[in-house]
């Protein structure tokens, strides 16, 4: 394996003295911007041999037989649910704990997103409230795999099998995760992933699905390429898309696949000096994945006892960055008069209250890990809290 802690050097030099220590930063360098001038050398820009390279190596990343690049995560999560025939009338199941894609893509094909509760202590999606939504309109289940853990695959997979429902998981941020010995997004019948700027792998903006089965992967084909298989033709036998990537951002991909090891072991390292540092702490919880899990931390997640909000203004006062749990969906605006008033939704309610977000981006270095841990300690240590 390559050594990229040249690159990593380069980025801790940059920082600077003054610790101003952001929620996230791409791990991006000379490798990256190499691979891009070969598309400008090569004359070829547009999608191209660097993106089928891509795909092919996502494919065996994670484990699938096709799969096809999409301009990001949302519209990723679209063609996926297109492709399984989800429309006007039919309901989806969604974790009402994460990003709102996970209901936008849902609304986008005419379909409802029907929200459930997380467990509380691995932020992943309820399978038991599950059973209290199901209704004869219940045509699919999307898990989404949250912060870098897996959802319990099996109990998803058993859950879908008794109600015969089609599964779309939402790895977004699971890219180099496992539930038990597959990768996540290769147990549903498609699986999306994002490679968002802040994603663990990165093309700055990008998508991917994937799946097994050929007619889906057709499917896919056709959504995403203004309703026709392959380019040079003008006769297109569907209505679909420009749902493409290009060889710029692919190239980018394939620098980050060849990173993978190296980016995967420094956010491992850096959640294990944040664990160690405030295991002991009696005023919050570090998130951990399930026992099944793998784990390849997309933030360190921390529960706090008390509300989050002012340790949150604290920490920001002394230049570190955090970021809020996600804000319950039956409670964003557009979604409230939609959504099943009477559920109580108490996990997602409370993690948003008191949870808050932590940095582990590769280029983190120690210094400042502890930093930000002293800072926690001050923090309840002014309030005679330690």
């Amino acid at each position: 394996m390559a050594d990229y802690s040249r690159s990593l050097k380069h980025w801790q030099s940059n920082l600077g003295t003054g610790m101003k220590i952001p929620q996230m930063k791409p791990f991006v360098g000379l490798e990256e911007y190499e691979s891009i001038k070969e598309c400008f050398e090569t004359n070829w820009l547009t999608e191209g041999p660097k993106s089928k390279q891509f795909v092919a190596e996502l494919c065996k990343i994670i484990g699938t037989k096709y799969g096809v690049l999409a301009p990001n995560g949302t519209l990723a999560l679209y063609l996926g649910l297109r492709s399984l025939g989800i429309k006007e009338g039919d309901e989806v199941i969604v974790p009402n704990f994460t990003f709102i894609a996970s209901a936008t893509a849902v609304s986008m094909t005419g379909a409802t997103p029907v929200f459930v509760d997380v467990e509380l202590d691995s932020l992943q999606i309820d399978v038991q409230d599950c059973e209290r939504v199901m209704t004869p309109q219940t045509k699919a289940i999307m898990p989404v795999h949250i912060y870098g853990g897996a959802c319990d695959m099996t109990q998803v997979m058993n859950f879908a099998k008794k109600h015969s429902l089609l599964v779309i998981e939402d790895a977004a941020q699971a890219v180099g995760v496992n539930w038990g010995e597959k990768h996540c997004g290769s147990f549903g019948d498609v699986g999306c992933f994002s490679f968002f700027a802040d994603k663990t792998i990165t093309t700055v903006e990008g998508g991917f699905v994937c799946t097994d089965n050929e007619e889906i992967y057709k499917k896919l084909l056709l959504l995403r390429n203004q309703g026709r298989i392959n380019r040079g033709t003008f006769i297109h036998p569907e209505i679909g898309y420009n749902f493409r990537m290009n060889d710029i951002q692919s190239a980018i991909g394939l620098k980050q696949l060849e990173k993978k090891e190296f980016i995967f072991r420094r956010k491992i390292e850096n959640f294990n000096l944040y664990y160690e540092r405030l295991k002991h702490n009696k005023n919050l919880n570090i998130i951990l994945p399930k026992e099944e899990s793998g784990f390849v931390p997309f933030r360190v997640a921390v529960m706090f006892n008390d509300k989050a909000a002012a340790i949150a203004k604290f920490l920001t006062s002394n230049g570190i960055e955090t970021r809020t749990f996600f804000y319950p969906l039956h409670k964003q605006p557009c979604y409230s008069n939609k959504t099943n008033k009477d559920a109580n939704f108490s996990s997602s309610n409370k993690l948003f209250d008191h949870g808050l977000c932590f940095p582990v981006y590769p280029e983190l270095t120690k210094e400042q890990i502890d930093y930000i841990c002293d800072k926690i300690e001050q923090f309840y240590d002014e309030k005679g809290l330690l």
